[in-house]
């Protein structure tokens, strides 16, 4: 099994990538992982409607350079379906099963998902209707792959 998360910007805050990195190495006994940082669009101040769909654009072009055709493609977005720990390893199990090898996670940046990046993927995923840093949400699906194998696994999670 192979996760990638793709993701605009990188992680600043030390105290997130410490974190991040820290389940990386706790599912990688489970998945091949790794987190994909692309680089982000500046937004201008005031930016109209018409300039931010035009950012999402080319972010989800970078984005798109990276998934292939037999990926299974998660979108995260507030329009998506939220889950408990439980129905998303369900999830996870699920997709593996009908044989899918690599999984591509997709965070979209400061102005959120291109409309057509989010409706091309193949499952939309929401933590909550909230509205969250992407960098924290980072931090979120890292610690949530990892509960999935333990659930998957039948293991104790427990620090």
């Amino acid at each position: 099994m192979n996760i990638n998360i793709l993701c605009l910007g990188k992680l600043k805050e030390k105290y997130l990538s410490d974190g991040v990195n820290e389940y990386l190495k706790r599912i990688s006994k489970y998945a091949s992982i790794k987190i994909i940082e692309l680089p982000d669009e500046i937004i201008p101040e005031n930016a109209s409607q018409k300039e931010i769909e035009n950012i999402q654009k080319i972010e989800a072009d970078k984005i798109q350079k990276h998934i292939k055709a037999q990926d299974y493609t998660i979108a995260l977005d507030l329009t998506g379906t939220q889950l408990t720990s439980e129905e998303f390893a369900n999830k996870i199990q699920d997709i593996t099963v009908k044989g899918f090898s690599t999984i591509n996670f997709i965070i979209g940046g400061t102005t959120g998902l291109y409309k057509e990046l989010v409706t091309n993927s193949n499952f939309v995923f929401s933590f909550s209707k909230l509205t969250f840093p992407h960098q924290l949400i980072r931090l979120f699906l890292s610690e949530q792959i990892f509960r999935a194998f333990k659930i998957i696994h039948h293991e104790k999670y427990h620090w």
